[in-house]
């Protein structure tokens, strides 16, 4: 698919705690599963993916989904997410903004107090429920794809010195790295440092054997670097910045990441089961994690936040525009 001058597309923009998340529905695309779609829009949808995500109609840290039909009868919807710097396996922020329009659309009705949404996405399916107050959703949960953890305490060199990272997987693969030895603690003052370590980090990492997955490659490789630090107890409160791709910065939580974190601090008897997580992203909004059930070498996970829709637009490219595709100043 080519991007036609003078072609218009329009978006619906939520935030999941801060995170933007641009909805669209671009057409048809290609394949069995939404994995497979995902695939697909590497290779044709990569004009539009730049379009919707570079300035000016967007910027550095811009995110959304191409809306499409679920693997079968069984899903309520698909979605194949999109950033800056490509499409993405998973998306904890997004599922949530996209189950919250889903309800607001029309698309899924209410018919209670808790509305069940399926939507598949290229790491798996989830089963997303809305709390529903007034008549508007309040809240979305839902259960993540199985996570687990890779490999622990693994001593990188990096510019800040050696670093230790653990490497865990909640729909991608994300380095956790405490940041109480680094003096830089995970809030707005120090994304510039944060965001070229965690560059740093994932360069590092590029194409390590503990963060291949097991079943299904086009899953494999770290996505990216959750910084962390310990904020509070009772119930367990951690604040993070999720540096992802190459060098974004994720203002919510991080939905996958978090599934991943709960992996490393169950196995490291740091929260039980049920036990609430929150989880604090730099925009200040949290998350609720929990662990809900657990065999020998995964975890499954539940995620609660909340997504609001703040825009409705109509993108044209114009047939005398130099910028085009438009531009990243970072």
């Amino acid at each position: 698919m080519v991007l036609k001058s003078n072609e218009t597309i329009t978006s619906v923009d939520y935030h999941t705690a801060g995170e933007p998340f641009r909805i669209v529905d671009i057409g048809p695309m290609e394949g069995t599963t939404v994995l497979d779609k995902r695939s697909w829009a590497e290779k044709n949808l990569d004009d539009f993916r730049q379009f919707l995500t570079n300035e000016p109609r967007g910027h550095a840290d811009m995110y959304g989904g191409f809306v499409v039909p679920a693997d079968d009868e069984s899903g309520d919807l698909g979605v194949v997410f999109f950033h800056k710097d490509g499409f993405s396996t998973a998306c904890g922020h997004g599922t949530i903004a996209l189950a919250t329009w889903a309800i607001d659309t029309g698309l899924i009705e209410i018919e209670s107090n808790e509305v069940d949404v399926i939507i598949d996405v290229p790491s798996g399916r989830l089963k997303t429920t809305a709390k529903i107050v007034d008549a508007k959703v309040e809240s979305i949960c839902f259960q993540n794809v199985p996570s687990f953890v890779s490999a622990t305490n693994i001593s990188l060199q990096t510019s800040q010195g050696i670093v230790s990272a653990d490497i865990s997987f909640g729909g991608a693969f994300y380095a956790s790295v405490n940041t109480a030895s680094l003096e830089l603690s995970p809030v707005a003052k120090n994304i510039d440092a944060l965001v070229s370590l965690g560059r740093e980090i994932k360069d590092l990492l590029k194409n390590d054997s503990r963060a291949e997955h097991p079943t299904e490659s086009r899953l494999s490789g770290v996505y990216g670097t959750i910084f962390y630090e310990d904020v509070g107890v009772d119930p367990l409160h951690q604040r993070n910045m999720t540096v992802f791709a190459d060098g974004q910065v994720d203002r919510s939580p991080c939905g996958s990441g978090t599934s991943a974190r709960l992996a490393l601090l169950y196995e490291s008897e740091q929260i039980t089961m049920g036990e609430p997580f929150r989880n604090e992203g730099v925009a200040g909004e949290q998350f609720i994690g929990k662990v809900v059930s657990a065999d020998e070498n995964t975890v499954t996970t539940t995620i609660q936040g909340s997504a609001y829709h703040y825009a409705t637009s109509t993108f044209v490219l114009d047939s005398r525009d130099s910028l085009g595709k438009g531009f990243q100043l970072r």
